[in-house]
């Protein structure tokens, strides 16, 4: 069920260096949602920005969503000035979200940046199910990271500031191969959301390991229902498929990235 509503900001603050966290008060979307979905959210009643701007539903708490978000482009640099009071109108939730129902004993999440947006959530509901989670998040700097929600957390940073100094893919890469994983790897799955050359090394890692994994893709969207076509991704069978209605999340076996 898709709603579209005139939600209240709870509240808006400044969680790292020009990432922001907002609460949005909203029951039916928080009752509604499940990890890896989005919201679409006007920034400005105005036509500039025109679009709205998709955001992964960060953590769904009660009759509150939570999203986060990087203040570096106008819809985003708007929305960071909301304070706790406002209106805000949004969409959702929307897409397909992770599947936590196959069999897998231990999640394996890897985020890069911000790509941590969908995983307080998705940790919480595998929390629920009793399973074990181990989260490998990389960024540019330590000032960067946002880690609260997570669990198991081992970090990589580009600039070595804080954690393994390299990629996220190495380093979890590194992990598997010195602690022999790959011996239960049958009881692994993987969760991975971040930028597309990130998401190559992941799936390029889980095919040389064989590995269970989905990711969730980061692309431009409009209308975020599948209506304008937008947001086309190519399938391994030679079709294009709708980030915004088939995914964002995709096994890793589908989709060419």
């Amino acid at each position: 069920m898709i709603i579209k509503t005139t939600a209240l900001v709870v509240s808006n603050e400044l969680v790292a260096e020009n990432i922001y966290r907002m609460e949005i008060l909203a029951p039916e979307i928080s009752q509604n949602a499940k990890p890896g979905q989005f919201i679409n959210i006007k920034v400005s009643e105005n036509f500039d920005p025109l679009l709205p701007r998709p955001f992964s539903i960060y953590n769904a708490i009660e009759d509150k969503i939570q999203i986060i978000f990087n203040a570096i482009g106008k819809g985003t640099k708007i929305l960071s000035t909301f304070k706790a009071g406002a209106s805000i109108n949004i969409i959702g939730p929307l897409g397909n979200g992770f599947n936590t129902t196959d069999e897998f004993d231990t999640a394996i999440i890897v985020a890069g940046g911000l790509g941590i947006a969908p995983f307080p959530f998705l940790t919480k509901i595998l929390k629920e199910k009793n399973k074990k989670i181990i989260t490998f998040i990389g960024a540019k700097t330590k000032h960067q990271l946002v880690t609260d929600g997570l669990e198991n957390i081992k970090i990589a940073t580009d600039d070595g500031s804080l954690g393994y100094k390299g990629t996220i893919i190495e380093f979890l890469k590194s992990n598997i191969t010195n602690t022999d994983l790959t011996s239960f790897l049958s009881t692994f799955k993987i969760f991975g959301c971040g930028p597309n050359p990130m998401l190559k090394a992941l799936v390029n890692l889980c095919n040389e390991l064989n590995l269970n994994c989905e990711i969730s893709v980061e692309t431009q969207m409009a209308c975020g229902t599948g209506l304008c076509r937008g947001c086309a991704v190519r399938s391994k069978g030679g079709i294009y498929k709708l980030a915004c209605k088939d995914g964002p999340v995709f096994n890793s076996n589908e989709i060419v990235l």
